[in-house]
């Protein structure tokens, strides 16, 4: 083994072998965990959401009684809407998929290119929001480094997934319960505390309430609670992080997401609800360089040693948490790109697992893209609040509205409970869209158009790679059509003289590209060579790693185009042999097979087609992978012969 093969594997851990029947069972998660890695992204904004709800009341802050029971009745009825999901959609997808194959193909791709910027910005948001817990520790004046631990960070936790996302969620685990319970414990004292402030608070807001109306109208109060409501709408981020993870759960995969859901909801209610009836109890106001939170925990803890400890730790996990929530745009976004990528939208790349079967093309990708938008918001958690909401909230609409559609046709059905399902996902859809209107029309020109060019930017990057993919396709399979030759004779087993001139060919998906080669070859080497070997590597991607049926379809796939050429040159009364690999890496793969190949054929020499496109640029190589030229590269450095045949598209 190399030494950087030596350094990878010590950074990132040992490979995992993805035909491993148990290996599966391995990476899948049971609801705790679910909870833990998946939930952490709506927990940790109660650190921020409330916040901004607060802090928009102005000297209204009797209002945040509303707030509180809005928010906890939201977080509920959105998580039932997506219990939906999970039962109509257990192989994961989530509100991309919801959307696609319920409201249509186009809509799909908007809510697929707004679940991708909505998880960059969950990393972006959550990264900053965790470092303004740490730095509310420090003094001012080391608030210009801010950015730069930020950056840092978001490096950091791109090295932690590649190791996998169930290591990545059990070194994190102690930080989520360590939050959860300190939380808990300091809203019950808070409230315990200042209990006598707690009856007040009813007849405070009804009071604020008349008196407000009585001075403005009715319609400017009505005005500003819904403003603060859909400030606050950060507190609902994540929600749908398990639909889109159903994939990645332990069997049976619709209870432990349902359990999942449960328990995200309880507990993001409790918080988040606790801790605005902890600012209208304490009444904090902002102070430079502190978070909200941080100001009414100081109040409720003290001056003392124990209470400035106590805050510190409370700080430290509010923190700690956040790079969890962070650590979720990590785990679920490269699966919504990696599900668009299944359908056309992006890359093929971006569907493809690394040795530790996480999918380390998205990894990379949303971690650039995090540390651009943090780069250029320059960390403003108020900024990034704004950007993220409005995308969370379009495929919240999206995905309820897909709900909607799915009950009303169920109208014909004999299942009384579709008229119930109906109107619950009405119900949901109506206040997911009005935050999305709210958001949209009071933030536009605050920074929200961002999120608007941003996002219509990615949905037109998906219809230019859609749009080649088609036009790719269809050429290749009018090649298919062309070049698969029938067989027609008696096949007879030919016996292979290992010691013979042996053509080695490389058969992908495409078995007209594979026909190409062959043919090529005979052509040229007229009777040269008296043996053909056909070797394929078939890879594990994100599709086939869905389950056991899905890798044996592929293995079956891979074996059954082997054997047409194998019968093919029988036919002819030709020797030929199949050789098959399966794994994660194409061209490590191959590379294996070639080396067992020459051992057995001393005298053999490999041949590949590489399509040839009139605009060849870097675009294009993005699109394809070039694994005729990397394979060659590889065997030329072990002495081997690789011919590479051009074939023109």
């Amino acid at each position: 083994m190399s030494f950087s093969k030596k350094v990878k594997q010590l950074i990132l851990g040992h490979p995992l072998n993805p035909l491993n029947p148990q290996i599966l069972r391995h990476v899948s998660l049971v609801a705790f965990l679910a909870w833990v890695g998946l939930g952490a992204d709506g927990l940790s904004s109660s650190c921020y959401g409330p916040e901004e709800a607060y802090i928009a009341l102005g000297p209204h802050t009797q209002f945040a009684l509303y707030i509180a029971i809005a928010t906890a009745i939201t977080v509920f009825v959105i998580s039932l809407g997506y219990n939906q999901v999970i039962e109509l959609f257990p192989s994961g997808g989530g509100g991309y998929k919801v959307a696609s194959q319920l409201l249509g193909s186009h809509i799909g791709l908007i809510s697929g290119a707004a679940l991708i910027v909505d998880y960059v910005l969950t990393i972006a948001v959550s990264t900053a929001s965790a470092m303004d817990a740490v730095f509310s520790l420090l003094p001012t004046h080391l608030l210009s480094y801010k950015l730069l631990a930020e950056a840092g960070l978001i490096l950091v936790l791109i090295l932690l997934n590649m190791r996998g996302m169930k290591e990545s969620i059990k070194f994190l685990l102690p930080i989520f319960l360590g939050f959860f319970i300190i939380h808990v414990v300091l809203i019950v004292y808070g409230i315990i505390a200042h209990r006598t402030g707690l009856s007040l608070i009813i007849p405070s807001t009804i009071e604020e309430t008349r008196s407000t109306i009585a001075e403005v109208g009715w319609i400017p109060v009505l005005a500003l609670i819904l403003h603060a409501y859909s400030l606050g709408s950060g507190t609902y981020t994540g929600l749908e992080a398990v639909s889109n993870n159903v994939n990645r759960l332990r069997e049976p995969r619709v209870v432990t997401g349902k359990w999942t859901m449960f328990y995200m909801a309880t507990s993001l209610s409790m918080i988040a609800g606790g801790i605005i009836l902890l600012y209208l109890l304490w009444a904090p106001t902002p102070h430079m360089g502190q978070t909200l939170n941080a100001v009414v925990f100081h109040s409720i803890l003290g001056d003392s040693e124990i209470g400035k400890i106590l805050l510190f730790i409370t700080l430290l996990l509010e923190a700690g948490l956040l790079v969890l929530a962070a650590n979720t745009g990590f785990l679920a976004g490269p699966s919504v790109l990696a599900n668009m990528a299944i359908d056309g939208w992006m890359p093929n790349r971006f569907r493809h697992l690394s040795t530790r079967l996480v999918i380390q093309n998205g990894l990379i990708l949303f971690g650039i893209f995090a540390l651009a938008i943090l780069i250029w918001c320059r960390g403003k958690v108020s900024l990034l609040v704004v950007l993220y909401s409005i995308n969370v909230f379009l495929t919240f609409s999206l995905s309820l509205f897909g709900l909607c559609v799915y009950w009303a046709r169920q109208k014909s059905r004999a299942s009384s409970r579709w008229l119930w399902r109906l109107l619950f996902s009405f119900l949901a859809f109506s206040i997911t869209s009005s935050i999305l209107c709210i958001t949209v029309f009071s933030k536009f020109q605050s920074g929200g158009w961002l999120t608007v060019v941003v996002t219509c930017t990615v949905i037109l990057v998906c219809l230019l790679v859609k749009r080649h993919y088609r036009l790719f396709n269809k050429k290749l399979a009018q090649l298919d059509v062309q070049l698969k030759q029938p067989i027609v004779h008696p096949l007879s087993f030919v016996t292979i003289d290992p010691q013979q001139p042996t053509a080695v060919i490389l058969v992908g998906k495409s078995p007209g590209v594979a026909m190409h080669t062959l043919l090529n070859v005979i052509r040229m080497f007229p009777r040269h060579f008296k043996n053909f070997v056909f070797m394929s590597a078939g890879i594990v991607d994100v599709e086939s790693f869905a389950g056991q049926s899905e890798l044996e379809k592929m293995r079956n796939q891979v074996n059954e185009n082997l054997q047409y050429f194998i019968d093919y040159c029988n036919q002819y009364g030709i020797a030929a042999e199949g050789y098959a690999a399966f794994g994660t890496d194409t061209v490590e793969e191959l590379v294996k097979l070639a080396e067992e190949i020459s051992q057995k054929y001393s005298n053999c020499i490999f041949f590949s087609s590489k399509l040839i496109f009139e605009k060849d640029n870097w675009l294009m190589r993005l699109l394809h992978n070039e694994t005729p030229l990397t394979l060659q590269r590889n065997l030329h450095l072990q002495g081997k012969e690789l011919v590479i045949l051009p074939m023109k598209i």
